[in-house]
């Protein structure tokens, strides 16, 4: 029964999520709103909106495992899941904004992240306002920086032509979805992890994580398929930032994460910097910019290291 819970509750994450995207886009856009600051905020901040939930929903309910492991299980998983499927099926091409501006930001933030659960255990308010501030310096810098490059492509120009009350009906879709998806999955995983005798933070870090980036996964994988720009290394980067600057600023914000697993710090957050490393130097050797089936094996293998590492240590 709590396997039933998690699944329809992943169902209804995956919905909000696709609803809140479409109801944010077509929002800013009869506000006249620009495409960039729509497509470097609004959608960006809409596709963390999943885990942003469930952490929310974790920490008030006293997960604070789930809370804190959701993130850093998502963003491994966008690398060694997500990449590495998606560049199974066709090459991924890296570009210059990877070296100067994406991985060091994400490299940088996750850092920050160790040495805040490193200090104490603790992430409160006041570091959640850093983690916060600091995401939205990356956004102002990346706005003003990106005016004459940033792709467009991926805002859907129907979104416009959407009336007042399908937009309405669309919330309405997406807060429901979301609310009870990031319910029922917290509550199934907690019921889940003390049936077969795991901790939480290994349900978090793997089956809740792989949940929350079906998007970001259905996403590469339809863009490769069509043939599409619609999924670049720099948008999976751009997820792990949002993550961690978003979801943990905000749910910490919100209520104190109290990290009280320690095989988060020890073996978790340091599979994320592994990961968050090796993703630079697969961009870079043995053929620069590109990482295509080979790499996309090796990132999908260490990942399927991981979640075995997971459960059994």
């Amino acid at each position: 029964m709590n396997l039933l819970w998690m699944f329809i509750g992943f169902i209804l994450l995956v919905i909000g999520g696709e609803f809140i995207i479409r109801s944010s886009v077509a929002l800013s856009l009869k506000l006249n709103i620009s495409k960039l600051v729509i497509g470097m905020t609004v959608v960006a901040f809409a596709t963390s909106l999943p885990e942003l939930i469930v952490s929310i929903n974790a920490a008030i309910n006293n997960a604070p495992s789930i809370a804190i492991n959701n993130v850093i299980g998502s963003n491994i998983a966008n690398i060694g899941l997500v990449l590495g499927l998606t560049c199974i099926i066709g090459n991924m091409y890296v570009e210059k904004s990877f070296y100067k501006i994406d991985w060091p930001v994400m490299f940088i933030f996750s850092i920050i992240l160790y040495f805040i659960i490193a200090r104490d255990n603790i992430i409160d308010q006041y570091d959640g306002i850093v983690l916060f501030s600091l995401l939205i310096v990356f956004i102002v810098f990346i706005l003003r920086s990106s005016l004459k490059t940033y792709q467009q492509d991926s805002i859907d120009n129907n979104l416009i032509h959407s009336t007042n009350f399908k937009t309405i009906v669309w919330i309405i879709i997406a807060s429901v979805s979301l609310f009870y998806g990031a319910e029922w999955l917290v509550y199934g995983a907690i019921n889940f992890a003390e049936q077969i005798g795991v901790s939480e933070a290994v349900i978090s870090v793997s089956i809740i994580a792989v949940g929350t980036s079906i998007p970001e996964l259905a996403t590469s994988l339809l863009a490769i398929v069509k043939n599409e720009k619609g999924i670049s290394l720099g948008n999976l980067i751009g997820s792990n930032i949002f993550n961690i600057g978003s979801v943990i600023g905000i749910t910490s914000m919100i209520k104190p994460i109290v990290i009280d697993d320690i095989q988060i710090l020890n073996r978790d957050i340091i599979w994320m910097l592994v990961f968050a490393l090796l993703v630079l130097l697969i961009a870079l050797f043995p053929k620069k910019n590109v990482i295509g089936k080979i790499k996309g094996f090796f990132l999908l293998f260490l990942y399927s290291i991981f979640i075995l590492l997971a459960f059994v240590s």
